[in-house]
């Protein structure tokens, strides 16, 4: 019940973890504003929750333009009275060995990753502190906020980064009841992930069975993805835990990957 009557704003929820996050919060009572570039396909994902009997809208939003964040956020406001969880989950993967990473590939993941993050969350916590009703920032983050693995730099920097951000935020938002944290997924098998798989094996020059075995899943307990509800339940627990007691954390989701 703590989400019933809520708003929240899920960034790159057209498809994958966003997407299950954002059909997650809503059947758990909360009006979810589906912010995605892909809008036709954010308006499917909308669609199909209010046919389930939830609350949504579909947004177009990219996340890198400060004026489009900033408009995106002022209009979930003006519709529903306020933001009180943000989930700044839109994100890409491009692989490549640093001595072949370009620049512009590696400026195009801070800006999806990092920038949105920070543009998301600085349009919507100024709302969150003025309605004094305080809220919940969430990261996706990875188990390369805390690992790290060949071919992800651009990756694994702005993982860790995620880190940062949500605990200065944390810090910031503490007394107006603002908490912060990071999910951080193992692998989920999502068209990200099944994309990766045979790139990495071309660059590592092994096959395809052997990245999922041998690299994507050789250190977890069980040899399992972790799962897209397993995420989604994360998130909504979080969004839901109504106290400073839990923030500025991190919580892996892995399958005992990464334990910390």
């Amino acid at each position: 019940m703590a989400l019933k009557d809520k708003v929240a704003l899920v960034t790159g929820a057209a498809s994958g973890i966003g997407e299950q996050c954002a059909r997650k919060l809503a059947a758990d009572g909360a009006t979810v504003v589906v912010a995605d570039l892909n809008l036709p396909s954010a308006t499917k994902v909308a669609e199909d929750i209010v046919r389930s009997g939830g609350r949504a809208v579909a947004l177009s939003m990219d996340v890198t333009n400060e004026e489009a964040v900033n408009a995106g956020i002022a209009d979930t406001v003006s519709r529903f009275g306020g933001i009180d969880v943000l989930v700044s989950n839109a994100g890409i993967q491009i692989v490549n060995r640093i001595e072949d990473y370009s620049f512009s590939d590696w400026k195009k993941m801070m800006a999806i990753h990092l920038d949105g993050a920070f543009l998301t969350t600085k349009a919507a916590v100024k709302h969150m502190y003025a309605s004094g009703k305080g809220g919940a920032v969430i990261y996706m983050g990875s188990v390369h906020s805390h690992e790290a693995s060949q071919l992800k730099s651009a990756y694994v920097t702005a993982k860790h980064g995620l880190l940062g951000l949500a605990r200065v935020v944390a810090k910031e938002g503490g007394p107006h009841g603002v908490r912060a944290n990071v999910v951080c997924p193992g692998f989920v098998r999502t068209p990200l992930v099944d994309k990766q798989i045979p790139e990495q094996a071309k660059v590592l020059g092994i096959s395809e069975a052997e990245v999922v075995k041998n690299v994507m899943l050789k250190d977890t307990v069980d040899g399992e993805f972790t799962s897209l509800a397993d995420v989604a339940n994360t998130v909504a627990f979080l969004a839901g835990f109504e106290s400073n007691a839990l923030t500025g954390q991190s919580v892996v989701v892995s399958h005992g990957w990464f334990m910390q």
